[in-house]
């Protein structure tokens, strides 16, 4: 998305994570800021048209919708939204999957540091 601006929603089924990257992107800030949660896709899809957001960070393992059938159902509908996916499980596969659906990037949870880097550059926030 080309508007400049870093308004993110968490997607994670754990409460803990979605914290985790709360602190951590409030933390970096440089325009990025967290404008809401969800705690599965369902309720992602639900909150991705409430609320006025820029670039989603998406789990991939997630009960009921995973997070690729989630960022599938996300970019039919807003195809040039900027879909991270943050997950523990990134085998080639997945990856080759999420390219071919149109998800910007994959990152390792665990690795704060390049997602912070990606969620710049996906939102043309990077210095």
């Amino acid at each position: 998305m080309s508007s400049g601006r870093g308004n993110t929603l968490i997607v994670d089924d754990e409460t803990d994570v979605r914290l985790l990257l709360l602190l951590v992107i409030n933390k970096a800030n440089g325009g990025i800021h967290v404008v809401g949660e969800a705690s599965s896709g369902g309720e992602a899809l639900v909150r991705r048209r409430e609320l006025d957001v820029d670039v989603v960070v998406l789990d991939h393992r997630m009960p009921g919708l995973t997070g690729l059938e989630t960022a599938s159902a996300m970019l039919e509908e807003e195809p040039e939204l900027p879909i991270v996916l943050y997950s523990a499980f990134t085998d080639p596969g997945m990856r080759e999957e999420a390219q071919r659906i149109g998800v910007r990037e994959c990152v390792e949870k665990g690795d704060a540091p390049r997602l912070i880097t990606v969620l710049r550059e996906v939102t043309g926030l990077a210095s």
